[in-house]
């Protein structure tokens, strides 16, 4: 059910427009250099767990003076001696994960890796299901629209042959008048829905990462109000809600906050740590490798916090605090999809009970307004009479046209309850900005 669900809506233009939304739209983007962001910081959690070495040289020019004294002459001590001396070595340290808070903070960043996941999918499952509503709701418009039109010259007709009628002094001025008024008030509508319709495609145009015009042209052909051709299920199990990013991603950040409070407990522990160095010195470059003073160190360093005042108990009880808020947030985001699913479902049954009641209506309006037009021009009906089927018969299909938009949304609404997304790959590797020659680079000193 959930595999391509507005593939279900038999629309190819529809089809083509998830697919380039989600390949162009700037949510989108945004939520893969978190994903890659997310990466980044786990890759940077795990070095923890490596030693770290540095090489550290130098140069140094130096000038000594022996044996002279504070106001006497330049003969009464030694010459001055200048020499160079080069150093190079190597320092080493590595921290012996004892009490974890290593091994909790890497645990906490491949979480953070999982909820950035998550979020990629809940951006597309928002992405999907807004081109899709957007989509339904600028066939809908048209509809509305074309309909609008149609009654106008419907009513014009009307007009006019009262108009003929009242020439000959069959009815009265005031029935014109009236039949004028009901066709400008039924084209005074058509701005609003032609105003509507573009709101809606300007916005399925940025949505597919486009200007708010691009559209426009694709558009204009009029099609069918989309519609599922599958029967809408009964009854969704619990389980389903796994599907749902939202809650996955609630779920993935929970035991984020959890792996936190094993962290901050760690760190009110002892730590050790592993350190060595090693140098050589040399008065030439050469002597570093043959003719040079070799000095190393190699021991363990013991880091106890004795006090503090309390911070790190209280970032216990921080990462605690924070864990339970996120509890809460999940058990809220499970509620509220149950919630979701069974208001759509609902939703759907009694949009095609209602969809039915309409059309008969629609049908038996359309009959009254085909026999009182044909009684009118007979001369055997008054206009009141047309007057109340045709704009009974208007107001009638309008309904039916927006419950079949409300039955399409409910449509879409269900399967983003459920979790139905874009199910096809999406790499979030690729950053959008390529970066080149961020070497080193020096730069004149400016005076």
């Amino acid at each position: 059910m959930l595999r391509h669900w507005w593939a279900r809506l038999n629309d190819p233009l529809l089809n083509s427009l998830v697919k380039e939304a989600v390949e162009g739209n700037l949510d989108i983007a945004g939520a893969k250099a978190r994903v890659r962001e997310a990466r980044a910081t786990h890759q940077q959690s795990l070095g923890l767990f490596y030693p770290t070495l540095m090489s550290a040289s130098s140069a140094i020019r130096q000038r000594s003076v022996a044996g002279g004294a504070a106001g006497m002459g330049a003969g009464a001590g030694s010459a001055p001696r200048e020499f160079s001396q080069y150093q190079a070595g190597f320092d080493a340290s590595w921290e012996t994960d004892l009490f974890g808070r290593n091994q909790r903070a890497a645990e906490a960043a491949e979480y953070g890796v999982e909820a950035a996941d998550e979020q990629l999918r809940l951006a597309l499952l928002t992405l999907v299901g807004d081109v899709a509503s957007n989509y339904v709701q600028a066939r809908g418009y048209q509809a509305r629209i074309a309909l609008a039109q149609r009654t106008a010259t419907a009513q014009r007709e009307t007009a006019q042959l009262t108009r003929t009628r009242f020439e000959a002094g069959s009815v009265s001025a005031v029935d014109v008048a009236t039949s004028t008024g009901q066709s400008s008030t039924t084209e005074a509508a058509i701005p609003s829905l032609e105003r509507s319709y573009a709101e809606v495609v300007h916005r399925l145009s940025v949505l597919t990462g486009r200007a708010p015009g691009d559209l426009t042209n694709r558009m204009r052909r009029s099609a069918p109000i989309p519609k599922p051709r599958l029967p809408m299920p009964a009854g969704i199990p619990a389980d389903i809600l796994l599907s749902r990013p939202d809650v996955r991603q609630s779920e993935r950040v929970l035991a984020q906050a959890t792996a936190r409070i094993g962290q901050a407990e760690a760190a009110r522990y002892p730590t050790v740590s592993l350190t060595g160095n090693i140098a050589t010195t040399g008065l030439k470059i050469g002597d570093l490798a043959k003719n040079s003073s070799i000095g190393w160190s190699f021991g363990p360093s013991l880091n106890v916090p004795i006090f503090n005042g309390g911070q790190l108990r209280a970032a216990v009880e921080v990462a605690q605090a924070q864990r339970d808020q996120n509890f809460v947030i999940y058990r809220d985001r499970v509620l509220r999809a149950l919630e979701e699913v069974e208001n759509a479902l609902v939703a759907i049954v009694q949009e095609e009970v209602r969809s039915r009641k309409l059309a008969a209506a629609v049908e038996s309006y359309r009959q009254a307004a085909t026999l009182s037009r044909s009684l009118y021009q007979g001369g055997s009906a008054n206009f009141l009479m047309v007057l109340d089927a045709e704009r009974s018969f208007y107001t009638a299909e309008d309904a039916l046209v927006q419950s079949r938009i409300a039955l399409a949304m409910s449509y879409v609404t269900l399967n983003k309850a459920l979790g139905g997304g874009w199910d096809g790959f999406v790499d979030a590797s690729k950053p959008e900005i390529i970066d080149r020659d961020l070497g080193p680079r020096f730069t004149a000193s400016r005076p």
